[in-house]
């Protein structure tokens, strides 16, 4: 083992699109566990759009980051030293960690991870955070019924492609919104969206009045803006929008101003709600384990994007925003 601990701290607050000077890739001793805490080595790193609104320094469902500290999020590693009576030596775990070689917990907001069941890699992805917040976001407020129209943005995402499988899961008709023809044929050939938009070659709403003839019952919205306006000038009686994130907003420093959509609440009765993951904490072990059950059956396809090296960390958070990835962006740190 090395002697030493890379980490990533945030350097500069981001003003826009984050740069890589608002990162600092710093060298150190490896920390030393005390009693009841873990070391814990790093094999692969998440990256998510929500960690931009923690570079802000304002509070909103969760702390912000701090300037200088490092960075922490979803990371899957190897316990490979112990004073934790419940975590051994060669344990997979996975938790918010640092971005960063090496991490020491005490355990609070660890999980085992059974590389058994799955690749270790999916605790971040399909059987991880995203696949949570895609169970937990379209069947407990979405609430799907054979035969409606459901439609993505973000549908290549890490989250909407679990939520357009699961939909048809249901019997759902399912319409994705994505931006390149390499993501539109991924949701259509290998996923089995019935119709996907590329939202940078066509007119949005055109094409939505086309792919949804009887409407939207359901919208599970991962980027706001105008794709958003678009459709929800189409949603049904009773229709449930799910209000996932906003990512088309979350690099603008000034709030934009839209269409007002309270009076098409009203006039079709319907239900937008939004929502962290982690309001559904107490169903995690059912979300776990019903998306480990579709996984081993084939039910639920993923893909993963990987970016080798914690270095490159940086650069892997900032191609969420230019929509570089297909289903979940990873970093690899070690093997």
């Amino acid at each position: 083992m090395t002697t030493f601990n890379r980490s990533i701290l945030l350097a500069s607050r981001p003003e826009g699109m984050p740069k890589r000077g608002n990162f600092q890739l710093i060298t150190e001793s490896i920390p030393i566990i005390q009693e009841e805490e873990m070391l814990i080595k790093s094999i692969y790193l998440s990256v998510d759009p929500y960690m931009r609104g923690r570079m802000r320094g304002i509070k909103t469902y969760v702390a912000p980051y701090e300037l200088n500290e490092v960075l922490t999020g979803g990371v899957v590693g190897e316990v490979i030293d112990s004073k934790n009576p419940i975590y051994n030596v060669g344990d997979i775990v996975e938790g918010r960690l640092g971005w960063a070689d090496y991490s020491v917990s005490n355990g609070k907001g660890i999980r085992k991870v059974d590389p058994n069941l799955a690749p270790i890699s999916t605790a971040l992805g399909v059987v991880g955070m995203p696949g949570l917040t895609a169970y937990f976001g379209l069947l407990n407020i979405g609430k799907p019924k054979v035969g409606e129209t459901v439609v993505v943005s973000g549908a290549a995402g890490a989250v909407g492609t679990i939520v357009g499988q699961i939909a048809k899961l249901k019997g759902c008709r399912v319409v994705g919104i994505a931006g390149t023809e390499e993501k539109v044929k991924y949701l259509k050939k290998e996923l089995d969206f019935d119709v996907v938009i590329n939202y940078k070659t066509e007119n949005v709403l055109e094409s939505l009045k086309k792919a949804c003839p009887n409407g939207v019952d359901i919208y599970f919205d991962n980027v706001g803006g105008e794709i958003s306006d678009s459709v929800m000038s189409l949603i049904n009686f009773y229709s449930r929008i799910v209000i996932c994130g906003q990512i088309s907003s979350y690099n603008k420093e000034a709030i934009a101003t839209g269409p007002r959509v309270q009076g098409q609440l009203i006039q079709r009765s319907a239900l937008m709600k939004g929502f962290i993951v982690g309001d559904y904490a107490e169903q995690f072990e059912e979300g776990y384990s019903q998306l480990g059950e579709w996984v081993k059956n084939g039910l639920l396809k993923y893909r993963e994007n990987i970016v080798d090296g914690l270095e490159n960390a940086p650069e892997a958070f900032m191609g969420l925003f230019r929509g570089d990835n297909i289903g979940k962006q990873l970093v690899r740190i070690s093997n």
